[in-house]
């Protein structure tokens, strides 16, 4: 039954993967700006790889495979039309007769401030996933790594974007910063990707404190002093009165 299963996630992860290259290449076809589609789409590549070559040894379930797949397809749409300049309001418009940004006040194109919320949203889970599989991280720390996990990349995400812009300028690096104009961009992204991530986790506690019966119990042990002793220069001492001991044998 076993490998059932296992054959299961991996055609499920080939379903996903199928339909994402169908995707991908309808939408490399004209971008508006090549060189930002390109740019958008190089950790969208080592992502796939990684995420291809460790599914044999870690496949994730197929709830995570499913919220990667929803955020890289609209990660997608925004590498295609650039981000500051995806049309929404444009498809909102033709579909309802207003445009979504007046409907809710907005002032600029806010795709991407939506795929920032849905990168916290829809990835906080499978990191979760990794977290609790590999490190063991349960209880309170199996719901603060990943918020903590998704606040870190996305900081190191606008540190590349910075990078980035800076190293090839002009409209490319206008293009990939996307700021429009607003000085906090990176600050309000950074906040939108925790929320998203906070969000994802107190849902992911919600039903774990529903369905877990041991839930209370996991929660404080995981809170519990596992090693007692200090560390640095006390287990340095440890350590190398150790080596003496092994030494003399």
């Amino acid at each position: 039954m076993r490998w059932m299963q296992i054959a299961t996630h991996r055609t499920y992860l080939l379903c996903l993967t199928l339909l994402f290259f169908v995707q991908f290449i309808f939408l490399a076809i004209d971008p508006y700006h090549r060189k930002d589609w390109l740019l958008e789409n190089v950790l969208v590549a080592i992502f796939l790889l990684i995420l291809l070559l460790t599914a044999k040894k870690f496949p994730f379930s197929r709830i995570s495979y499913t919220l990667i797949f929803i955020f890289l397809a609209i990660h997608e749409i925004g590498s295609h039309y650039t981000y500051s300049e995806v049309p929404y309001d444009a498809w909102f418009s033709s579909a309802f007769g207003t445009t979504f940004n007046d409907l809710v006040g907005w002032e600029r194109n806010n795709f991407d401030r939506i795929v920032h919320f849905l990168y916290g949203l829809l990835l906080a889970y499978p990191i979760r996933e990794v977290y609790f599989r590999v490190a063991r991280a349960d209880g309170f720390w199996g719901y603060f790594l990943p918020l903590d996990f998704a606040m870190s990349t996305s900081m190191l995400y606008e540190l590349i974007e910075w990078g980035a812009a800076e190293f090839f300028g002009g409209d490319l690096g206008i293009a990939y910063l996307g700021t429009q104009g607003d000085v906090w961009d990176a600050h309000k992204d950074m906040l939108l990707a925790s929320i998203g991530a906070l969000l994802a986790m107190l849902i992911t506690l919600g039903l774990n404190m529903y369905l877990q019966k041991d839930f209370a119990r996991e929660w404080s042990r995981s809170l519990t002093v596992k090693h007692p002793e200090p560390l640095g220069e006390d287990e340095i001492a440890r350590m190398l009165e150790g080596q003496r001991g092994s030494d003399r044998v």
